[in-house]
């Protein structure tokens, strides 16, 4: 981390050891920007080319002794051509109408995180969210955050999450009904949130972290062209 030392001053804390939270076999340490220090748009921006999320108030990363299996990862919006799938999917979901919304509670937004939990989570560890837990895990008191709201005439579909960045936009977090997954919201989301990106005339699609190894995580691979943080820097 000495080229992001030298480019800001931050103290960074790491956890103990802990059992991974997405490979049962591994254990993991997590580093963490001193909590104390002021944060902006700005300094997230930095540390998000160096391959870390936020959530809540804390920006993170992996930095695991013994294994590397998450890499970040984003998609130059500008390059992205959807594959025929991508295109169904795009075409299907045109009946819906986006907001975009300050980051703030909505109890409607609330109900529909629980049902998404509940359907796709159980036993997984955000099992029973209550309203608390939901704002710390999805608003950043300093981050330049956005919900984008997906709406069926007046149904709500889907929220997702979205962090503005200096040169991008971070995919936070995304939720759906899940009696509509017939539609690939997951997927639509991410479509549109290229296409926002596009719009506010940034460069950078973030997604986060992708393990190879986590079947949770396999459909980030088709949205390409896609650059991997490895060794320090971004790979081509």
């Amino acid at each position: 981390m000495t080229s992001i030392e030298n480019a800001v001053n931050i103290n960074f804390f790491a956890t103990p050891s802990h059992a991974c939270g997405y490979l049962p076999d591994r254990i993991a340490t997590t580093v963490f920007v001193d909590p104390d220090m002021p944060k902006n748009k700005h300094l997230y921006s930095i540390l998000s080319r160096h391959g870390f999320r936020r959530s809540g108030e804390f920006i993170y990363r992996p930095e695991c002794a013994q294994c590397n299996a998450c890499v970040s990862v984003r998609v130059p919006v500008r390059l992205f051509q959807p594959n025929r799938n991508q295109r169904r999917t795009w075409r299907k979901n045109r009946d819906l109408e986006t907001i975009v919304l300050p980051a703030e509670f909505r109890q409607e937004h609330f109900e529909l995180y629980r049902k998404y939990i509940s359907a796709r989570h159980a036993k997984g560890g955000m099992d029973n969210p209550n309203k608390e837990n939901y704002q710390r895990f999805l608003i950043g008191d300093w981050s330049e955050t956005h919900f984008l709201e997906f709406r069926l005439e007046e149904q709500l579909a889907a929220v997702a999450v979205i962090d503005v960045l200096d040169d991008g936009l971070s995919a936070v977090y995304t939720f759906y009904d899940p009696d509509l997954a017939h539609r690939s919201l997951g997927r639509y989301t991410i479509l549109y949130e290229i296409e926002h990106a596009k719009h506010l005339g940034l460069n950078w699609l973030y997604l986060g972290y992708w393990i190879e190894e986590c079947k949770k995580m396999s459909y980030k691979r088709e949205f390409k062209p896609q650059q991997r943080f490895t060794c320090g820097h971004w790979d081509k």
